[in-house]
């Protein structure tokens, strides 16, 4: 029998559940965090309120049971059930991708019950679900704090391993693109606030690299969705001089959502295969992780936010033994941008006589042609390495180089998204699968003002703020 890929294995506890007329008590409870010492443990109860229907239940054990969460009532087919039936637990599958999400900034996403069955993956699924149910409850409900840092130590290792990689997969797929963006959202917000919480009582945690990211393929397509929260990234480098807490909160709360999207073409030759793969896009954005309401009355609004300066990628073929050679050509050039400042001065003069005054305008227009991203491709190895920097177009000054007051003048929308038009050429011996094996991103952080509307104001009295975050995504 194989090993479950999550312990404890939720799905196989509730599925082994005696008879309910063979129950002792009202109640079964399975431990999910083991206690200490001085710490209760937690469990998940799944308790028979009545004929009726059932409940599943987050539960703490001090000298009286405290119950941190409780599922919506699951109602049973007939009086006469004894166990837990695929309908019901779908039915307790919805409702917890529901709670999930409602720990998230957005309340209005709702996971509706679709056409789902219970195949062989659908346990795992099950089980990655309840666990991050689990990981939420505790950050947000869980107390005291040692309790809370004990259990989210333990289940961060099981949502982290290669089998919650693995099945993520399968539960983004069943919640579709959009609710898929909200579940990170909400996973990226409770580890924002977690690592927040850890990093004000210990100056020497270590940050968890808690990246998500998964690949799907399609004939000639490969595409990578990554996510990752901005706190959970090393700061290179950072010119603070003065602590804004508002400042502070906007940029800490912000996550990034990043696509690789990467075309191939397989040629057949007489001793070897030419596999051909070109980047098709790059679309790097930074998404606010709590609401505008919020943002705007702790921060400085969702437009205060880091914008991406350099990006990586580094493809490797995963046998690299099977490799003849390598190499990377540059297939389009570096589109030119427009943009234009606008300066004006008015002044009047208008004395107590009405038939005489002045009135004097003047106005400057610039337009400034820019090539805001510059490239560059080499070989190391077997790898094919693509690095795109964004550049200042005035000073030619690389951004990961430049401080807050040269970035004041820069077009803010086109960061998020470019299409680099590079592409790379890898010959091997045999058709083989080749994996995205590294992808690096540097974000800036800005203060030079508040961005309406795609422009920055003056950069404020209280002086500069930037900062390169550094996330090595592998």
């Amino acid at each position: 029998m194989d090993a479950p890929a999550f312990v404890p294995d939720v799905w196989a506890w509730i599925c082994n559940l005696p008879p309910f007329s063979q129950w002792k008590t009202s109640s079964v409870s399975l431990c999910i965090c083991t206690s200490t010492t001085k710490q209760p443990s937690m469990f998940l109860s799944i308790n028979k309120n009545s004929t009726s229907h059932i409940t599943l239940s987050i539960v703490t054990n001090f000298h009286v049971p405290v119950y941190l969460w409780t599922s919506s009532p699951i109602y049973l087919s007939n009086k006469m059930q004894q166990t837990l039936d695929e309908p019901e637990l779908i039915q307790l599958f919805v409702d917890i991708i529901n709670w999930v999400l409602r720990y998230g900034p957005n309340k209005k996403y709702t996971f509706r019950l679709g056409a789902i069955q219970t195949k062989e993956n659908f346990k795992n699924v099950f089980n990655l679900a309840c666990l991050t149910l689990v990981f939420v409850v505790c950050i947000y409900e869980a107390a005291p704090h040692d309790l809370r840092r004990g259990c989210v130590d333990a289940l961060k290792v099981q949502l982290t391993s290669s089998n919650a990689k693995e099945f993520s997969k399968y539960l983004v797929r069943i919640l579709g693109a959009n609710l898929e963006e909200e579940w990170m959202r909400t996973l990226n917000l409770a580890t924002t606030n977690w690592i927040i919480e850890i990093m004000s009582s210990s100056s020497s945690f270590r940050i968890p690299s808690v990246l998500f990211s998964y690949a799907v393929s399609a004939i000639g397509l490969w595409k990578v969705q990554l996510y990752c929260p901005v706190i959970a990234m090393n700061m290179e480098e950072s010119s603070s001089l003065n602590q804004d807490e508002r400042l502070a909160f906007s940029l800490k709360y912000q996550h990034v959502e990043g696509v690789v999207q990467l075309a191939y073409k397989t040629t057949l030759r007489e001793n070897w295969v030419d596999v051909e793969i070109k980047v098709d896009n790059v679309r790097c954005d930074i998404t606010s992780l709590v609401s505008e309401t919020l943002m705007a009355e702790r921060g400085y609004g969702s437009e205060e936010k880091h914008f991406p300066s350099r990006i990586s990628l580094q493809i490797t073929p995963l046998q690299q033994s099977d490799v003849i050679s390598v190499s990377v050509t540059k297939s389009s050039d570096n589109p030119t941008h427009e943009v234009g400042f606008e300066k004006s001065l008015e002044g009047s003069f208008e004395p107590p006589n009405p038939h005489f005054g002045i009135k004097v305008s003047a106005n400057e227009n610039v337009v400034v042609n820019m090539k805001p991203w510059k490239f560059e491709q080499s070989v190391h190895g077997s790898s094919a390495m693509l690095d795109w920097s964004l550049h200042d177009g005035s000073t030619g000054l690389c951004m990961m180089a430049s401080t807050a007051e040269r970035l004041f003048h820069l077009n803010q929308p086109s960061f998020p998204y470019f299409n680099p038009g590079f592409g790379s050429g890898t010959g091997t011996q045999v058709l083989i699968g080749h994996s995205l094996d590294k992808v690096g991103l540097c974000l800036h952080g800005m203060s030079m003002g508040r961005v309406f509307a795609g422009k920055c104001v003056q950069v404020p009295q209280q002086g500069p703020h930037s900062g390169r975050w550094q996330g090595a995504f592998g």
